[in-house]
């Protein structure tokens, strides 16, 4: 199959081809960021595209493709408009793995125990499935999906051995991972306040942040809302400081809250009025 069949010929064979199929071809060229596959098919220039990521899980990309190496990856995606189809070749490395984690929908539950804490989340080693080549876990928690709440140190939320059930979130196909959420099999704090407040309702609350635009309250346990500047009940061109202090108990009343921003407004009211 050559260019003398036009947009025809390589729209014809990417019709053919589908997510997760199988294709063999040969690496052409090797930049910073991707490979070019010629793949078998359709010769007439190289259509498969294999990143940075997707190339190994188990080395650096530069030693994991080379010009002449021949491949076998699975699709990922086919690209119509830039005529590509896009492959990983870590999928045909792993088969097992890849298998495996190709399974879960998002909401699944997984179980499994906190395999090791790092600064950029936590590996979870699940009790399904074959282990990872490279991380202690198959699962991988990032911060954020650890819990609703704030928290000034990963250890008040999981430690190493510790039994948890997650939520499934997606396959992470760069790095071969269950990403997983913890707060996912929580309920939602902010949720839970704001079907139990309505406009107008007076609340007990404490001064925790100062900015330039007014002053943040708590007013449940980690839900804070902003009282903005003009809502504070200083003297006109007061600053924040100058009407509360950090700490201070004060009374307050909701004027809004913004399920979608996951925001609450607040305006500062005598405790007597």
């Amino acid at each position: 199959m050559g260019e003398a069949s036009g947009g025809s010929g390589v729209g014809g064979f990417l019709g053919s081809v589908g997510v997760g199929d199988l294709c063999g071809g040969t690496v052409v060229e090797v930049g910073r960021s991707r490979a070019l596959v010629m793949l078998d098919g359709f010769a007439a220039r190289p259509i498969g595209v294999v990143g940075t990521l997707d190339a190994s899980w188990r080395v650096h990309f530069a030693d994991a493709v080379a010009v002449g190496q021949r491949i076998t990856a699975e699709v990922t995606a086919v690209d119509l408009d830039q005529e590509r189809v896009w492959l990983s070749m870590a999928a045909t490395e792993n088969p097992e793995l890849w298998a495996f984690l190709k399974r879960f929908r998002h909401g699944e539950v997984l179980t499994g125990t906190v395999a090791a804490i790092e600064r950029f989340g936590v590996f979870v080693a699940l009790d399904e499935g074959p282990d990872h080549p490279v991380y202690p876990g198959v699962g991988f928690i990032t911060y954020p999906e650890l819990s609703w709440r704030r928290y000034e140190d990963v250890s008040e939320v999981v430690a190493v051995g510790q039994r948890v059930a997650c939520g499934f979130l997606q396959f992470d196909t760069w790095n071969g991972e269950a990403r997983l959420s913890l707060r996912a099999l929580q309920p939602d704090p902010f949720m839970v306040f704001a079907d139990s407040v309505v406009a107008g309702q007076r609340l007990p609350g404490r001064v925790t942040k100062l900015v330039p635009f007014g002053v943040f309250a708590q007013v449940a346990d980690g839900i804070e809302g902003l009282i903005h500047l003009r809502d504070l009940g200083g003297a006109p061109g007061a600053a924040p400081e100058d009407v509360v202090q950090v700490g201070d108990e004060i009374a307050v009343v909701v004027t809004d809250v913004d399920r979608e921003r996951r925001r609450v407004n607040l305006a500062r009211r005598p405790a007597t009025s």
